[in-house]
């Protein structure tokens, strides 16, 4: 009774133990996912190289002309509706000091063009359009100054990239070929994206840059259509019969 006992005592561990096995053979190891790698904006322009320094020079003086140039010729285009009526009083009264002065006083590029104008009175018409139209092409020049700024960074930004980019690239394969039989994907990775930096940052410089410079392209050409209408309005003032 006892050996009888005992046999069956061995087969239910033997049962036991192959239980546990299939069970654990059965049970799937749990895989742990690596933790994702968060790369800042700054770690990102630093791995750039040493294109990005002309890129970030270009970036402040773009948004520095910006800010500078918008704020002067929207103050350019500013306009006084009562002027050109006073100008005319002044004139048909025979005030010319008085509209001197009111010019000065204005003190608005549309203003400077009229008191040039008045200036010439008194000379052929044609002489007075001429010198009206001259000064109009030095008032425009000098509310673009530093829109060349701005057309050489939207078009030298990208450059500036795409050659940081061709220099990362060639890095980037002579570290593969440097690395022998150690070489794997991820050395050549690192240093594809690392190169495609400068791509991004120039692309981004240029956009900002070009939008900057049409904007200002855009309130430059206002201005140019107010001279010019009262330009015409002067004329017209001049040619009025007494």
């Amino acid at each position: 009774m006892s050996i009888l006992n005992s046999i069956i005592a061995q087969s239910a561990e033997q049962f036991a133990d192959t239980v546990s096995a299939i069970s654990t053979v059965a049970t799937p190891t749990a895989t742990v996912s690596p933790e994702p790698v968060e790369l800042s904006m700054w770690e990102l322009c630093m791995k750039g190289g040493f294109i990005m320094i002309p890129l970030a020079i270009l970036l402040i003086i773009s948004i520095y002309i910006f800010i500078e140039r918008y704020i002067v010729i929207q103050r350019a285009a500013r306009e006084d509706a009562s002027f050109m009526k006073r100008i005319k009083d002044y004139i048909h009264e025979g005030e010319i000091e008085s509209a001197k002065n009111l010019c000065k006083k204005d003190g608005t590029p549309y203003s400077r063009l009229i008191l040039k104008g008045i200036s010439r009175i008194g000379r052929p018409m044609n002489d007075v359009l001429v010198a009206i139209e001259n000064t109009g092409n030095l008032e425009i020049a000098n509310l673009g100054k530093g829109l060349t700024w701005l057309a050489t960074a939207a078009a030298g930004a990208p450059m500036l990239g795409f050659l940081g980019t061709v220099v990362g690239m060639v890095e980037a394969f002579f570290a593969l070929a440097n690395a022998g039989s150690s070489a794997n994907v991820s050395v050549l990775a690192g240093g594809i994206y690392e190169a495609l930096v400068t791509t991004v940052a120039g692309l981004a410089v240029g956009i900002v840059a070009l939008f900057a410079y049409n904007a200002l392209v855009a309130k430059l050409n206002g201005v140019m259509k107010l001279l010019e209408g009262k330009t015409m309005e002067f004329m017209d003032l001049l040619n009025e019969p007494a």
